[in-house]
């Protein structure tokens, strides 16, 4: 499915060739995210995100864009807690070109003083903006609850405070730490030629020393008992986020997390979006998610509802949390979420984008990538039983997490922190 090469410094080379695609999506890979920050330095792996589309010192940010879109291409970044990709869609014949522009940016990116004020302001703007959607907010809360003291706890954002304080040196200093060949990875899916690819990038990287992939510090679970935060909210609705611990374990227990989490709330199939939604008629959307982590995972479950409904719904989910863990699931139930599992890998490795996306986290973030027939294999050998022992770990009232944004009094408040004590 791949081929992977490193360069003689540091430099790991992958790519996945789609020969009937006429496009390819390239990705420049850098093993840095909010995980590594100090909590003074927070937001400064997406400023330095923010900065390398703001011109290089042979490239203005109007050439960067018109190189890319010039050919037809599709230009993007993102920073996450543990990476920061840079990427490019192209028609097949410009992978030079979009490299080119990619390495440019990520070697040579003027980082200006002026740009960089003037960049903190936007970013400024994105803080305030997520602040003011609730359904964004609450899971910066939550994340607060489950994680204290820890990275994973702080918004990628960082704080207008923090972002503020960063200066021009801070930056430069933290781009040449880290973006060195040996913390980068060079990505390709699509209508790609390996040995065309390794060329280009060992000669385009070659400036760049070996470096190494930064620390960070695990989260330790010390919770022992449930944890409530209650905001008071401006809008109709009343925003919950729920959060739960699912240790990494071995690779059969994650694959349980990630099938027990299709049934319980990954589609519009699932049992909350089935009672919550079209029973009970609670709420516009419900889902849970099961975010994973390079050491940790955790279990996700998010709503909206209507402020007079909030007390019900928490009981609701609360309720279906109970169901799954003490009574597990259904041998229909199973079957129909591994056929949609497996459905949704197999539609997503059709995607240029999205294998290269894929291939990018199951290496820079998880340290291996597997066979498609082995990701089939894995999900295919759950069993319910798996799925009931990954329910009793991770659902436990010690481990309950719950934010809410919301318009509530204090009767309901101290109603909604009990149910939780109960689970």
């Amino acid at each position: 499915m791949y081929r992977r090469k490193k360069t003689p410094n540091g430099l790991n080379v992958i790519s996945s060739e789609m020969p009937n695609m006429s496009s390819v999506s390239l990705g420049v890979w850098i093993g840095i995210g909010g995980r590594h920050e100090k909590k003074s330095k927070s937001g400064i792996s997406h400023l330095v995100e923010h900065m390398l589309f703001k011109g290089t010192t042979s490239r203005s940010t109007k050439d960067l864009k018109q190189a890319i879109e010039g050919v037809g291409g599709a230009f993007n970044g993102f920073t996450s807690d543990e990476v920061t990709c840079y990427m490019v869609k192209v028609p097949a014949k410009y992978l030079d070109l979009g490299l080119d522009v990619l390495s440019d940016m990520v070697l040579n990116a003027k980082l200006d003083p002026e740009e960089l004020a003037r960049e903190k302001y936007v970013i400024y703007e994105e803080i305030k903006m997520y602040r003011d959607q609730p359904a964004e907010y609450v899971l910066e809360v939550l994340a607060d609850l489950m994680w204290p003291g820890n990275a994973l706890g702080r918004p990628l954002t960082g704080s207008i405070a923090t972002v503020k304080g960063l200066t021009q040196s801070d930056i430069i200093n933290f781009r040449d730490a880290n973006y060195r060949a040996g913390n980068i990875s060079v990505i390709a899916a699509g209508k790609v030629d390996f040995k065309k690819l390794y060329a280009s990038a060992s000669k385009m990287f070659a400036s760049s020393g070996k470096g190494k992939k930064p620390s960070f510090t695990e989260p330790k679970i010390s919770q022992r008992e449930p944890r409530v935060k209650i905001l008071a909210g401006k809008s109709q609705q009343a925003h919950i986020a729920m959060g739960f611990y699912s240790p990494g374990d071995d690779v059969k227990t994650r694959f349980a997390y990630k099938l027990m989490n299709v049934i319980f709330g990954g589609n519009m199939s699932s049992r909350l979006f089935e009672e919550l939604r079209e029973k009970y008629g609670l709420c516009y959307d419900i889902a849970s998610t099961y975010k994973r982590h390079s050491d940790i995972g955790e279990v996700q479950i998010h709503a909206g509802v209507d402020n007079r409904k909030a007390s019900q719904a928490v009981i609701a989910i609360l309720d279906e949390v109970k169901k799954l863990r003490d009574m597990g699931v259904t041998e229909d139930e199973l079957e129909r979420a591994k056929k949609y599992t497996k459905g949704q890998f197999l539609l997503a490795m059709e995607a240029t984008s999205t294998r290269m996306l894929w291939l990018g986290d199951r290496f820079m973030v998880h340290n291996n990538i597997p066979e498609v027939r082995d990701v089939l294999k894995r999900i295919d050998n759950v069993t319910a039983k798996d799925i009931q022992n990954a329910s009793k770990k991770v659902f436990t009232s010690s481990w309950s997490n719950l934010a809410m944004i919301a318009k509530l009094g204090q009767k309901e408040k101290n109603a909604i922190k009990r149910e939780v004590a109960k689970l």
